[in-house]
């Protein structure tokens, strides 16, 4: 099995289970610890097994540091959030949250899929979807519906755009691949399994990944804070960054 196909894989497994434990009778904060232990041990024990040899960094297992000891002197590193957008999950009717697995590799998200599982969906590089089509329509920014940020607003007045709330970070960058908003432009703080999954199969699609300031998403670092990303149709990218660096000024 390829990388492609084991990063499919892992994530629609991750969210098939996660899906099961909604149908326990689990809620709120059970139901989320236990999703996101449940999942994160999954794809441990997956990796481990299937890719020995490649370091790992997931956020439920930060701590574990014996576990993820030795990824920063390795090529290949899988960087996977088992439960993105935990509050979502604990959200009976909600249906924007994800899995997330990468593999990076020399620091570039290579390999990646995001399981949206209530959904029934998992977005891979194995299968990239074809850029979408432009809109015929004000550009679609999509921002947090809990948390949104100066910069959102702002591209919104500069584009002339609407903006489309919607809940984790891996919804939120497949709702750009989908061709359902053209523009995620994130200031508001993350780590790199926040974005490594999403980046990889958004640029597969042919779509704009980058940091708010156009420069290079890069992965496996001593400190995993990674706090801006932008995923957006191609012909967005630089007004989007102009716009942004205003903003920050």
């Amino acid at each position: 099995m390829n990388d492609h196909a084991l990063a499919r894989e892992l994530a629609t497994s991750a969210g098939e289970l996660l899906l099961q434990l909604r149908t326990t009778g689990l809620q709120g904060a059970a139901l989320k610890d236990t999703g996101d232990r449940d999942a994160h041990v999954l794809l441990m024990a997956e990796l481990a097994h299937r890719a020995p040899r490649d370091g790992v960094l997931s956020e439920e297992g930060v701590a574990e540091s014996a576990v993820q000891a030795g990824r920063l002197s390795r090529s290949r590193v899988w960087i996977i959030d088992p439960l993105d957008g935990t509050r979502e999950y604990g959200e009976p009717a909600s249906i924007d949250w994800a899995v997330h697995v990468a593999l990076t590799i020399d620091g570039t998200a290579t390999v990646g899929s995001v399981a949206l599982p209530a959904r029934a969906m998992t977005l891979s590089t194995g299968y990239p979807l074809p850029e979408p089509a432009a809109y015929d329509g004000p550009p679609r920014l999509a921002v947090s519906r809990t948390r949104p940020t100066a910069h959102g607003a702002a591209l919104a007045d500069a584009l002339g755009g609407v903006l489309v709330p919607m809940g984790s970070a891996g919804a939120k960058a497949m709702a750009v691949v989908l061709g359902e908003v053209d523009i995620y432009a994130h200031s508001g703080g993350m780590y790199e399994w926040d974005s490594a999954a999403p980046v990889a199969v958004a640029a597969a699609a042919g779509l704009h990944t980058s940091r708010l300031d156009g420069s290079p998403l890069v992965y496996n670092r001593e400190n995993p804070y990674l706090p801006d990303l932008l995923i957006c149709r191609p012909e967005y990218a630089q007004t989007v960054i102009d716009v942004c660096a205003a903003v920050s000024a």
